[in-house]
């Protein structure tokens, strides 16, 4: 779909097409345990958060210079813009990287190169997010926001992502407190597969402006009131969800019923080639599979732009709101 949005909830990691790590592997000398493009392919059906995992960070292994970085933003980027993006708040895990010997500086630098030019070539706005491996300890997210700081020109916020399930939020504390003393805006995922008191701790304890998922708030009518009546942005994964089991069926997602509430939804595409679509495909597919109509697709839109980190550039944001309120659907 062309219709004008924001993509708030990516992985720039989870946009590794087949094709391009088998270019990567081939370029640094990396062998992957699959024969072609196709047995990889068949490799991208999970039964959990973990098996994706597995698969997700041993893929890793084929990024390895800047270049690697700037061409897998750069395919994200052009495919993106092909699906009505025009704003993008790109997510990178940097623990992934150094822990395998891959400078951060290399990683920032890489993708900044593809998002420097961006609004040019693609007429997409970036904005670079920093996420901490919640299944590492504290001391590494410190250790890797203190990497950071001779780039912290490079990055708009923190997050906080892979693995929940008893990682808790406040276990990052002390990391997002010296986070927000340099500056930076805070998200982080919680209820995925966590419980809604993760993400009752992440905007309590961490003190975070949008929660990435959310998806079990559901669960707990006094939190949804109070992100109704808060404003608290949701990046809801649709596909994501439903790949990693957290429902059984597109068709049993509760994003109708999560607007119906009053939330202040977005959709995104989160780890976009392992989960079967990019962002206007996910808003396809809740068009199909949930039956939501023009006006509410406009909604997720014009929401995608609100939730952004876009304070910087108002006119922007609000140029960008209008072109949502008078498109034309097909």
């Amino acid at each position: 779909m062309s219709l004008p949005k924001a993509e708030l909830h990516l992985h720039i990691e989870g946009t590794l097409e087949p094709e391009l790590a088998f270019t990567l592997a081939a370029r640094n000398g990396v062998e992957l345990p699959y024969k072609d493009t196709e047995e990889l392919r068949r490799a991208y059906l999970f039964q959990d958060l973990q098996s994706f995992l597995d698969l997700y960070y041993g893929l890793m292994a084929v990024l390895h210079t800047e270049d690697d970085f700037a061409e897998l933003a750069e395919a994200y980027l052009a495919r993106a813009a092909t699906q009505g993006v025009r704003h993008a708040e790109i997510f990178f895990d940097p623990q992934a990287h150094t822990s395998r010997g891959v400078p951060i500086g290399t990683v920032i630098e890489g993708l900044a190169r593809a998002l420097d030019r961006s609004l040019e070539r693609h007429g997409i706005s970036t904005l670079l997010i920093m996420c901490f491996l919640r299944d590492e300890s504290a001391e590494s997210a410190m250790e890797t926001l203190d990497a950071a700081k001779p780039h912290l020109h490079r990055i708009t916020a923190v997050g906080l992502d892979s693995a929940e399930a008893g990682h808790p939020p406040s276990k990052f504390r002390e990391v997002y407190e010296a986070a927000e003393a340099l500056g930076l805006r805070k998200v982080a995922h919680a209820g995925e597969e966590g419980p809604p008191a993760y993400i009752r701790e992440a905007l309590d304890v961490l003190g975070v402006e949008r929660i990435d998922h959310g998806l079990r708030c559901m669960e707990d009518p006094e939190l949804v009131e109070r992100l109704v009546r808060e404003r608290v942005p949701l990046t809801l994964c649709p596909l994501s969800n439903v790949r990693l089991r957290a429902v059984d069926t597109l068709e049993e997602h509760p994003l109708a019923r999560m607007m119906d509430a009053g939330l202040l939804c977005t959709v995104n595409s989160d780890d976009p080639a392992y989960f079967g679509g990019y962002v206007g495909d996910t808003f396809h597919a809740v068009h199909e599979a949930l039956g939501l109509g023009e006006e509410r697709l406009r909604e997720l839109a014009r929401n995608s732009f609100v939730a952004s980190f876009l304070e910087g550039d108002e006119e922007r944001r609000a140029g960008l709101i209008a072109e949502v309120e008078t498109y034309d659907f097909p």
